[in-house]
């Protein structure tokens, strides 16, 4: 039996017990026992409400988590140490011992080396070894169909290691339709299906043309070291139980089902997902990749197409501003009215009943309502997981190039995503990155094009990397909000959070650029910012707004520049440490007109160029100094260097002057005419809390 790392070291090392996001719902028991003992390479505090809850974090790696035997790169073998089994239509030919030919079959008893070659028409090859020893089978060039069960059939062994031969091309195929025993039995269920642990290494090649259901199949653990293998599955291309292993390889899936999956979810050490390196191109009716509990990838270039891509997915009915609704009491502040509207400070208008509303509700079946509820893995929808990448534990990655096109959530964890390096492309019909409690990027290129959300977690922290992100509805959003899909006129369950999660977004490095036709960062907690640059462009709608949070919105460092519409503008609360200053001009600015700050001595501030239109702009910087005179300037041209629409170096000229002002406190509020107050009047779907200026 392989050995694995036990549960401590599953997944990404967290220790849920001190922080109050904790896990998901079906992973809370599981996850908080693997994280026990753990040592993090990294800390992050939290504080909520006056209580600090510390965060420490650390990426798990393939080597933590299992461990690849000698004889699991073992491809060696030599004629008088084997026995050769040569295929011949119908039948085969046997030299050698430990194996045996009849009626189309061949059938291997005893642990040792078997080398196979040529066609087999309407046959299997089962491996039935009782001692528990080694079955290695070297595939030097086989054709094997079955038309009615598995091509290679494995009952019983202490481990079977398949050699793809070097420059050798190997096939095998199922038929549509397996015949059992008798009703009760279901195994085989793939081309190729082991009840032991599975090792497949090599240089060669394999194709698998999986009829009835799975490609490959092991009901242990399933380790690929290397080789090119093609994978045609009427359901799921490649399933481990225990474990999924990669080591390296060329692996080429289409699926009706999930590409690579895990299964175990009854032992919490095992049903992990763990890749070092290797190519892999996986079309899929699901999931492309799904781990049972933790996913784990250091390296390797992916490029995943899930539920025929982002066009496919579910359609979103976002989130404009419209109060509380499905946004989880938003809008609940002080002061807090539609504009326009009189009355009881802290008095909702859905407090008034309607004529029409039932007086009495309709009975609930509690028993069923509770089992759906603790159980969202088993019951998130009716409409199967399409996601790219996707574990119900923890995911972790060390690095990679991925390109994936999903219809459902192109990243997703039902517990904690850490991303410490790699480079992602993701066009997604919902998020772009989900985790239900903690999302942490620390490094790595992550270009996200297409999303109704493109960042989301009940907590997210962003230390580093580069990420840009285009969303439909909002740009970076911690725990959650309206996301509500429908389908055929029903809406669909919403993403799960921990319920006692603190709701943080924390930015101490990087850079982040949004652009979103919702809010751009958006926390229904708080978030603090001391490092790193934040661009913001949008929205263009006044029910939103480039900066969306209900606690505050703490600032000691960075860069932050965010352009959207004015109607719901906030800015860095007035406790911040850094300076910030909030422009809002009396009429919408074209997307492209420049915004430039300087100094009372010329010095530039910024210069930026928003790429959406836009009344509001709010910019924070270490450069402004209290007590310091600036100018803010509107159109005109800049030489300096552009990315992300800001502009470095270089001479800007040609602008029209808007506002001087001096800086006299953390928040400056501007207009045209100079320094003005803000107003913390929300208006319909505001968060509580902060600076709102109308």
């Amino acid at each position: 039996m392989d050995k694995y790392i036990t549960g401590s070291k599953v997944g990404i090392l967290l220790l849920c017990a001190l922080l109050m996001s904790a896990c998901s719902t079906n992973a809370t028991t599981t996850q908080s026992e693997a994280a026990a003992g753990t040592v993090a390479a990294s800390g992050t505090t939290i504080t909520q409400n006056g209580a600090a809850t510390g965060v420490q974090l650390a990426s798990a790696k393939l080597s933590d988590l299992v461990t690849f035997d000698e004889e699991d790169s073992n491809t060696t073998w030599t004629a008088d140490q084997s026995t050769e089994i040569a295929l011949a239509g119908t039948s085969a030919l046997v030299d050698g011992t430990g194996a045996e030919s009849k009626d189309g079959s061949v059938t291997i008893t005893a642990a040792g080396t078997y080398v196979l070659s040529g066609k087999l028409s309407d046959g299997q090859i089962v491996v039935n070894n009782q001692d528990e020893g080694t079955v290695h089978l070297v595939l030097n060039g086989v054709n094997i169909t079955n038309s009615d069960s598995a091509a290679i059939d494995i009952k019983e062994a202490g481990k079977v290691i398949i050699t793809l031969e070097d420059g050798t091309e190997n096939s095998v195929s199922d038929g549509a339709t397996y015949v059992y025993a008798d009703e009760t039995t279901d195994e085989p269920s793939a081309a190729i299906f082991s009840k032991a642990d599975l090792t497949i290494n090599g240089t060669g090649k394999l194709s698998v043309s999986a009829n009835y259901n799975d490609g490959i199949t092991s009901k242990d653990d399933l380790k690929i070291m290397g080789g090119t293998i093609k994978i045609k599955a009427a359901d799921d291309g490649i399933v481990g139980k225990d474990l999924v292993a990669v080591q390296d390889g060329n692996i080429s899936i289409t699926a009706e089902g999930d590409g690579m999956k895990s299964t175990n979810d009854t032992e919490t050490d095992k049903g992990f997902i763990a890749i070092a390196a290797g190519t892999f191109d996986i079309t899929a009716g699901n999931d492309g990749i799904q781990a049972e509990t933790s996913l784990v990838i250091d390296g390797g270039t992916y490029t995943l197409v899930t539920g025929g891509g982002n066009e496919k997915g579910e359609v979103k009915t976002g989130d404009q501003g419209q109060g509380m609704g499905m946004r989880g009491g938003r809008g609940q502040g002080t002061g807090d009215q539609a504009p326009g509207t009189t009355g009881t400070t802290g008095t909702s208008t859905s407090e008034t009943k309607p004529e029409t509303m039932p007086e009495t509700k309709p009975e609930i079946p509690t028993t069923e309502a509770s089992t759906t509820t603790t159980t969202a893995t088993a019951t998130e929808s009716e409409t199967p997981s399409t996601k790219g990448l996707k574990a119900g534990g923890d995911i972790s990655v060390n690095n990679g190039t991925f390109t994936i096109d999903s219809a459902d959530d192109a990243v997703h964890s039902n517990s904690n995503i850490a991303i410490a390096d790699g480079e992602f492309n993701i066009k997604t019909g919902d998020d772009g990155i989900h985790a239900d409690a903690l999302v942490a990027i620390s490094g790595g290129k992550i270009d996200i094009t297409k999303s109704y959300e493109g960042i989301e977690g009940a907590n997210i922290e962003i230390s580093g990397g580069e990420a840009h992100v285009v969303a439909s509805d909002d740009g970076v959003n911690v725990a959650g909000g309206n996301d509500e899909a429908t389908v055929g006129g029903g809406p669909q369950e919403q993403d799960q959070f921990s319920d006692s999660a603190s709701n943080m977004l924390t930015i101490s490095g990087g850079t982040l650029t949004v652009d979103a036709s919702g809010d751009g960062l958006d926390s229904n907690g708080s978030i603090t910012m001391s490092g790193g640059t934040v661009i913001v462009n949008g929205p263009t709608n006044s029910g939103n707004g480039a900066l969306d949070f209900d606690g505050s919105f703490e600032q000691s460092g960075g860069t932050l520049v965010a352009a959207g519409s004015s109607g719901m503008a906030q800015a860095p609360s007035d406790t911040s440490s850094q300076h910030a200053v909030s422009m809002t001009f009396p009429q919408t600015q074209e997307a492209g007109t420049l915004v430039h700050l300087e100094d009372s001595e010329g010095n530039s501030i910024l210069t930026f160029a928003p790429s959406k239109s836009y009344q509001t702009v709010v910019i924070s910087s270490p450069d402004l100094k209290d007590g310091g005179s600036y100018t803010l300037y509107s159109g005109g041209t800049s030489t300096g260097s552009e990315a992300n629409g800001l502009y470095t170096d270089g001479e800007y000229t040609g602008g029209t002057k808007v506002v001087a002002f001096e800086i006299t406190s953390s928040v400056t509020w501007l207009n045209e005419s100079g320094v003005t107050t803000a107003n913390t009047n929300q208006g319909p779907g505001g968060g509580g809390g902060g600076n709102r200026r109308p």
